[in-house]
């Protein structure tokens, strides 16, 4: 790549002092000291009738189209002010922002590269769709196996727009030559839609920012005022801290408890698809979402005919997906099948089981339950399938229960698939999301009785009573795991719009006081909103992992194309991107044989003998295995650290020392140290006899 320099717009002549830090003192992958040059440069890159009765809800007009064109630029360029200013991201070299791709989104992110960089687009689909570098030796379908659509849409759109601009001439992206300084060797940096990196995150932040657009049609909606979208929108900006990633929840449970018509069914249908795609556990959201929708049908809030479309529709769209993930599993037998089944045989027969049972709210309540219940067990043997493919069996049980074994450790030691942090809800009660929570949930929960349910009830009410329920929904789930808080902080944004509802809050007078009250509680909420938007602001840091960067040179030049390597989930993501190595084990440990795999590669920060773990090596075909010191001592907490972790799976060696310890010191006999530094270590396995294979 030719280095480009231009006056005006290129990097200022670095010296020695330009890139001073230290990867002993600084956070593990990132330096407080940015690197010169291009600061400041910008970057160019009461009506529910259907669908018309949400448009004149929404009150889309052209100041309102305006408005959701403001907070999508708002929201893509605050995350990606954000991302910029956390890693210096336009400063990176190619490598580097590979690497700044971790875990997940570094596997992701090289199906991507795999399709951009094929001869053509079909050629790098049929590469991903018969994948032999993954989980070597096997061939796999990556777009059956993990989520990648995505990835595929965004690869075709780069092919796409560089193709186009290439044919008209027209320059996509600039590049320099940055000199890092600390003896290292300069590196190119690109910047514009042309850089693969650069396209994909412009990408992914522009989606972000469509998210808040949605949000703010969500709030309005909802609240039947456009102030509603813009408290929904505020709080989320002031919460913003609280969920790292928000994936699209499908439209259906925020819309579709109005009049139902055809067009809004296929809406529907297609929203639901769009979020099924990109994530494995998209199911599992839809599941609290429709579970949610039948507890307002028991209420009363939702009438038979419309729960069951909602349903048919429910399972058109989830055999659609089967059919486009190749027949995956994972989706036919998850409790979320078993839901839509189950609720639609017991509204189908809801007359005949009214003989049998006594009426009566409670009655039908506890009717329901047990027929669900029923009816799901009937489904438990596909069910016990998927769990013990997604391990979510032991995770669950780890939550009510002592239960735990290597694999479900392996979830909970992590922080994020811990219970929700007390500091969690202390923050929303400062920023004040709590407390209209809880306010607008009471006076909800006083317009619902049994009386009122057998009434004919507003439309304004189902929404709000769904909403309530599906807010209690999420708060269980990030309460049991942490992580899923990303699902309830938006949610808890968008029921804060309901604060200008008038059928909840017309009690405080006409308009012009409800409104006078909003700003006064949103004048309230932006001092400490502001205050956590300001600390975001602040962050300033730079990525480098230099260990990293040493480790992954050191294998394109000395190792072959083909050579199989094995070591922490992590590792191994950037080991496939950045290098093109086969890999046995990679960070999607949803899968059974894959979390299998990696339980035999995970030996090595076990107590057991180097030849029972160079022989589990063997079999996988492994001949390098990259060991990393930090593995071998991290400890979370109290029976955290790997060699605690592997106490659970193998008791008769408790209390001797780790192979990782022994391995750190000399490698041998069992294994040849070919590579090391600080932080990675890398093996070389003796090549497996036949009789291993």
């Amino acid at each position: 790549m030719v280095a480009k320099t231009k006056k005006q717009t290129g990097k200022s002549p670095a010296t020695q002092t330009d890139r001073d830090r230290s990867p002993l003192v600084s956070p593990p992958g990132k330096s407080n000291v940015r690197r010169p040059g291009r600061e400041g440069k910008v970057f160019n890159s009461t009506h529910s009738n259907g669908l018309s009765g949400i448009r004149h809800k929404l009150g889309l007009t052209p100041s309102a189209a305006a408005k959701l064109g403001i907070t999508l630029l708002l929201g893509k360029y605050h995350l990606t002010q954000l991302f910029e200013n956390d890693r210096h991201f336009s400063h990176l070299s190619n490598l580097e922002k590979e690497m700044a791709f971790r875990t997940e989104m570094g596997l992701y992110y090289s199906y991507y590269k795999t399709i951009i960089e094929a001869p053509s687009f079909l050629d790098g689909l049929h590469m991903v769709m018969n994948d032999r570098l993954t989980e070597h030796p096997l061939v796999i379908n990556t777009l059956k196996r993990f989520n990648l659509y995505p990835e595929v849409v965004l690869a075709s759109w780069y092919r796409m727009y560089t193709g186009v601009m290439g044919y008209f001439g027209i320059p996509t992206k600039m590049c320099w030559s940055i000199n890092r300084g600390e003896g290292l060797t300069p590196v190119d940096s690109c910047e514009g839609m042309g850089d693969p990196a650069y396209f994909y995150v412009a990408c992914v932040f522009l989606l972000n920012g469509m998210m808040m657009s949605i949000f703010f049609m969500y709030g309005s909606y909802l609240s039947g005022s456009r102030l509603g979208g813009v408290i929904t929108t505020l709080c989320f900006f002031f919460n913003h801290g609280e969920v790292s990633a928000v994936p699209l929840i499908s439209l259906s449970g925020y819309s579709n408890v109005g009049a139902l018509g055809s067009v809004t069914m296929v809406a529907l249908g297609i929203s639901n698809l769009c979020f099924m795609l990109p994530w494995q556990f998209a199911q599992f959201v839809l599941l609290t979402q429709v579970a949610s929708l039948f507890a307002s049908y028991i209420l009363g809030y939702l009438a038979a005919a419309k729960m069951q479309s909602i349903l048919v529709t429910h399972m058109i769209t989830l055999g659609v997906c089967f059919v486009l993930m190749f027949g995956n599993s994972m989706l036919l037998t998850s409790f979320y099948a078993s839901s839509l089944v189950s609720i639609w045989v017991i509204i189908a027969m809801r007359e005949r089981f009214a003989q049998v049972f006594r009426q009566g709210i409670v009655i039908w309540v506890l009717k329901s339950f047990i027929i669900y219940a029923l009816l799901t067990e009937l489904n438990m043997q596909n069910l016990r399938i998927i769990f013990s493919q997604g391990g979510l069996n032991g995770l669950i049980k780890s939550k009510f229960t002592s239960y735990k074994d290597f694999h479900t450790l392996m979830y909970t030691c992590a922080a994020e698939f811990d219970f929700m942090e007390l500091e969690t809800p202390v923050r929303y009660l400062k920023t004040l999301l709590l407390p209209i929570n809880v306010l607008v949930v009471a006076l909800i929960a006083g317009r619902v009785s049994p009386l009122k349910t057998l009434a004919k009830t507003e439309d304004a009410d189902e929404a709000m009573v769904y909403h309530s329920l599906q807010l209690v929904a999420f708060a269980v789930l990030a309460i049991l795991i942490m992580r899923l808080k990303l699902f309830l902080t938006p949610h808890m944004c968008i029921m804060a719009s309901l604060i200008c509802s008038r059928q909840l809050f017309g009690w405080i007078g006409e308009k012009f006081k409800q409104h006078t009250v909003v700003f006064a509680v949103l004048a309230i909420m932006a001092i400490q909103g502001m205050t956590n938007l300001q600390a975001q602001w602040a962050i300033i840091g730079e990525f480098s992992n230099l260990p990293q960067e040493e480790l992954l040179d050191w294998i394109q030049e000395n190792t072959r194309p083909n050579a199989v390597f094995a070591g922490a989930m992590p590792t191994m993501a950037s080991v496939k991107l950045s290098t093109g190595r086969p890999i046995v084990n990679h960070p999607h440990y949803e899968d059974a044989g894959l979390r299998e795999r990696t339980k035999l590669v995970y030996s090595m920060y076990s107590r057991m003998s180097g030849e029972t773990v160079k022989r589990n090596l063997m079999k996988l075909g492994v001949e390098f295995f990259i060991l990393e010191d930090s593995w071998c001592t991290r400890r979370t907490r109290p029976g955290c650290s790997m060699p605690e972790i592997w106490d659970i799976e193998d008791p008769q060696n408790v209390g001797k020392t780790p192979l990782c310890t022994h391995i750190s010191r000399n490698s041998r006999p069992h294994f040849t140290t070919v590579f090391s530094n600080d932080i990675y270590k890398v093996l070389k396995v003796p090549k497996a006899t036949k009789d291993l294979r």
